[in-house]
């Protein structure tokens, strides 16, 4: 399987977010790309550099407004006598529709949801080129490859259409599926990450074109916790294209395989002819969210039973953080796809 990644990518080293009010080391680390690396390499993927398409892709998912802030905000931030070397918000509207400011200070709370998406000198890049790895990885499919791999790291899932969240900036799997959709194909996105992918919701969530569904822990008690409930189907257009799967804290490999049947009768209900597989490794037993219990060879099995679906693929990688296991769960899961 061909992989995407650019070094660029390690160029966003966030120091911090807040947990429980507590200031903790940031999980959303460069060392994640060595660990998904390897992991990948072993299980037989071949890596590229990304080619560049542009702002085109990206800005057909975001707004020209957030794509502006991404790109010069930690520049204007450091103007700030006295500042963070992170751009971090204190301050949010009540609503989308209030008014927007011109204080770098202003913007930031506006377009960013939580103190977990700290903007430093190298974030901008690290996700562009992010974003670059997974259209790349639609290229591959769209030449007729059955899958391809993007190690999308910042990722992406928590991204709306104008406000970073959740360790993400750019959605990579929405962008990936405007990307199938420009190609004239019908794609469904699947996310697996242990965290509902509330940003890819909330850009198609009025939109018949392409169907989401996700995967993953209740968020009653679970981060993101107002979006990712069962009772959210989409609106308008929409209504009916989105699906969400809560299942309960410490759902294990059987339990989720069954939730899993249950995504990929939907989409084959749908007609899709191409499948965004948004990848979260953060549902093992070991990872640090402690989401769910999903075994490395339960990794496996998710795999198999989504490729047998026979949908072309692109895996986008979203979460998983650094423990022992990890590079080990991408081998199993990349494994399982191809065998």
């Amino acid at each position: 399987m061909k992989a995407f990644l650019d070094d660029r990518q390690r160029g966003h080293d966030p120091k911090m977010f807040m947990a429980n009010g507590v200031r903790l080391p940031n999980p959303e680390q460069p060392a994640r790309i060595d660990a998904l690396k390897a992991g990948a390499e072993a299980a037989g993927c071949a890596f590229g550099p990304p080619a560049d398409h542009g702002m085109g892709p990206l800005a057909a998912v975001h707004s020209p407004e957030y794509l502006v802030f991404l790109e010069t905000i930690h520049a204007r931030w450091s103007r700030i006598e006295g500042a963070s070397d992170e751009v971090i918000p204190n301050i949010h509207p009540d609503r989308r529709s209030a008014s927007y400011p011109r204080s770098a200070v202003g913007q930031a709370g506006f377009h960013q949801a939580d103190t977990a998406c700290p903007i430093a000198a190298g974030t901008w890049d690290a996700a562009y080129w992010s974003a670059q790895a997974a259209l790349s990885a639609v290229d591959e499919v769209l030449a007729g490859e059955r899958a391809a791999y993007a190690l999308c790291r910042p990722p992406g899932h928590h991204a709306f259409a104008d406000l970073a969240g959740g360790f993400c900036f750019l959605n990579n799997s929405a962008i990936a599926a405007g990307a199938l959709l420009g190609a004239g194909l019908r794609p469904a996105i699947l996310d697996v990450d242990v965290h509902h992918g509330n940003g890819t919701q909330g850009i198609f969530y009025a939109r018949a074109d392409v169907l989401t569904v996700s995967i993953h822990a209740d968020p009653a008690r679970f981060y993101p916790f107002f979006w990712g409930h069962a009772h959210e189907r989409g609106q308008g257009a929409g209504l009916g294209c989105n699906l969400n799967l809560a299942l309960p804290r410490g759902t294990d490999d059987a339990a989720y395989l069954e939730a899993l049947d249950t995504a990929l009768s939907r989409i084959r209900a749908f007609g899709a002819d191409a499948l965004v597989v948004a990848l979260g490794l953060d549902a093992h037993e070991g990872d640090p969210f402690r989401g769910f219990r999903v075994t490395t060879p339960g990794f496996a099995r998710i795999a198999g039973r989504i490729a047998a679906a026979g949908f072309p693929a692109v895996i986008v990688q979203e979460g998983g953080y650094l423990q022992p296991a990890l590079g080990e769960n991408l081998t199993s899961f990349l494994g399982g796809f191809g065998e």
